[in-house]
């Protein structure tokens, strides 16, 4: 079987699939270690980690770079956060998605908004365009990739956030989405609407006041992923140890 059709599957297991979402390589390895069974870059945490702000600030090359060196090094399947597709024109996307599924990508995020000084929301009818470009290119090439399409409405806190994201994910589904992401959804009822608005894998994210994973599957979530917070998490407590190193003068705390 293969990684496409594991990362899948996994969409529509018994369990809501938990997602781990790493920054490079050393990460990856830790994760996959830990028994997850799909691992997927942050955006954020990789573009911080590498020195650049999060929103396509990361040139694409090295975005490429750094998704072989993951998937030539983990046995799990990988998905790579590709935001807007790093670049404004479909032909410009296609030619990038190819280059994350030639180097092993089982599966890609994209998202309805545009990073810049604001994020900018394309309309649904625009950004489906893409969507169905992508998929239709895909089945043309006989390359796999779940496309994984994100929908920015609860992230920007638009007043109609939930209509909207009702809307949009009908128009996704129908353009050849294989999930739906909506990060910054936390609100039960809101998730359980969501949910029953599609046939498609609902993934949320990570995020204080999110509900905890058992009922994040009654409600019928099928992917929940980490975002940037293992990273944040992991480098605040790095930055503890080093500063009681360095104020008490004392190895100990990385040598325990």
């Amino acid at each position: 079987m293969s990684y496409y059709e594991t990362f899948t599957r996994l969409h529509h297991g018994p369990a809501p699939l938990l997602l781990a979402n790493c920054w490079d390589v050393q990460s990856a390895k830790i994760l996959e270690a830990a028994g997850f069974p799909a691992i997927g870059f942050s955006s954020h945490a990789l573009s911080t980690a590498l020195g650049y702000e999060d929103g396509e600030n990361l040139p694409f090359d090295l975005l490429v770079r750094m998704t072989q060196r993951a998937t030539g090094n983990v046995r799990v399947p990988f998905t790579v956060d590709m935001e807007g597709g790093f670049s404004r024109s479909i032909d410009g996307i296609l030619k990038n998605v190819d280059q994350v599924h030639d180097v092993g990508a089982a599966g890609i995020n994209l998202e309805d908004t545009i990073a810049g000084a604001s994020r900018t929301f394309l309309t649904a009818k625009e950004f489906a365009k893409t969507i169905e470009a992508v998929a239709n290119h895909l089945s043309q090439t006989n390359r796999k990739l779940f496309l994984n399409i994100r929908t920015d409405a609860f992230l920007l806190d638009i007043p109609t956030a939930l209509p909207e994201t009702l809307s949009r994910i009908g128009i996704y589904a129908s353009a050849g989405a294989d999930g739906i992401f909506v990060p910054c959804i936390t609100d039960p009822t809101d998730i359980r609407q969501v949910v029953n608005a599609t046939t498609l894998p609902v993934n949320v994210m990570a995020i204080p006041g999110l509900p905890d994973v058992p009922t994040l599957q009654e409600l019928g979530v099928r992917r929940i992923s980490m975002g940037p917070f293992l990273f944040s998490k992991v480098y605040e407590q790095a930055a503890a140890v080093a500063k009681e190193v360095y104020t008490k003068k004392d190895l100990s705390p990385i040598l325990a």
